[in-house]
């Protein structure tokens, strides 16, 4: 009896691709945007190689690019001029996350997704993701009373999808219920929910010239635990999330997997500036391929069960996709 010789599907580049299990498409990315309110022309991030702080003028160009490209999505993060204490800028309609969303979502239309982050540490004088309380602890509910404040002011900007990356309990039914209370149902969101405690972020708190002193631990996930994500996963669904989120992506490949063999809703992976900022420093050395290592990066979490991914290198891998 011949013996089966799986060897035979290999054989050449028309046969792998003929058989392949996953296809990542340049439609499944988002693109992570910075926006500095202080700014009048472009400046690099020096962690994140190829990556900026823009001004809010170059708004409109950054759609287009992304349009061009054929990505999903962008993802809008600020850097205000003043921070304080409750973040007030995140609520004002002329705060600068809400004028880049107004001007983003002009630009798009319904050619791109325009994301928003509602998360409150780009706006603290103290770079945590809520306000604090007299012990200084993060308060969870006088929290979640802002980020409905906030989520509401980018719905009115003009934001297609929120993304609530503050990791506070019941911080999805807190931004649902204001948004369909104030008629604004059609506007989805993403829900942050397997937010883990990671190293990772390092390159990230550059971009967002963070203020943060101490650490998240006593609200993001820790990274030991598996099943807390997959819980937090379910709960967030639960509440409204139109979609639930997993960050960091390469770490926590198993967590991704189990959130997506249980979920309902489309499930996103972040590649976050960390694992970004890991392949762009080894490939300046010589020590690996760059586009080949973004392109696995990008098919292993697709193959572990994202439907979107959030990664610096969108673009470029949207241009890579396109010539396989």
């Amino acid at each position: 009896m011949t013996s089966y010789r799986p060897r035979r599907l290999r054989t050449t580049p028309a046969m792998r691709r003929l058989v392949r299990e996953v296809r990542p498409h340049p439609a499944e990315l988002v693109l992570p945007v910075f926006i500095h309110e202080d700014l009048a022309e472009e400046r690099p991030i020096t962690s994140l190689p190829g990556v900026s702080q823009h001004p809010l003028d170059a708004v409109p160009g950054l759609v287009q690019d992304a349009i061009e490209a054929g990505i999903g999505g962008l993802m809008l993060f600020a850097i205000p001029s003043v921070r304080d204490a409750r973040g007030s800028g995140a609520v004002d309609p002329d705060g600068i996350l809400n004028r880049a969303i107004g001007l983003a979502a002009e630009a798009a239309g319904d050619r791109l997704v325009i994301m928003a982050d509602l998360c409150l540490d780009e706006f603290t004088d103290h770079g945590h993701c809520g306000v604090l309380d007299g012990a200084g602890r993060v308060d969870n509910d006088a929290t979640n009373e802002v980020y409905a404040a906030m989520g509401l002011a980018q719905a009115r900007a003009g934001a297609h999808v929120l993304g609530l990356s503050g990791m506070m309990d019941h911080q999805v039914a807190a931004v649902r219920e204001v948004l369909e209370a104030e008629g604004f149902t059609d506007t989805a969101l993403l829900a942050y929910a397997a937010k883990y405690a990671s190293a990772f972020y390092g390159p990230f708190r550059e971009a967002v010239d963070s203020q943060l002193q101490g650490d998240r631990r006593t609200y993001q996930l820790d990274p030991a635990n598996g099943r807390e994500g997959l819980h937090e996963a379910e709960l967030d669904e639960l509440e409204g999330a139109d979609m639930v989120m997993v960050k960091p992506a390469l770490p926590y490949l198993d967590v991704v997997a189990e959130v997506a063999a249980q979920s309902r809703v489309p499930v996103a992976a972040y590649h976050v500036s960390g694992e970004y900022a890991q392949i762009e420093a080894a490939a300046a050395q010589g020590w690996l391929d760059r586009r080949a290592s973004h392109l696995e990066a990008l098919t292993s979490m697709r193959r572990a069960g994202a439907d979107i991914v959030v990664t610096y290198a969108a673009l470029e891998l949207a241009a890579w996709l396109k010539e396989n």
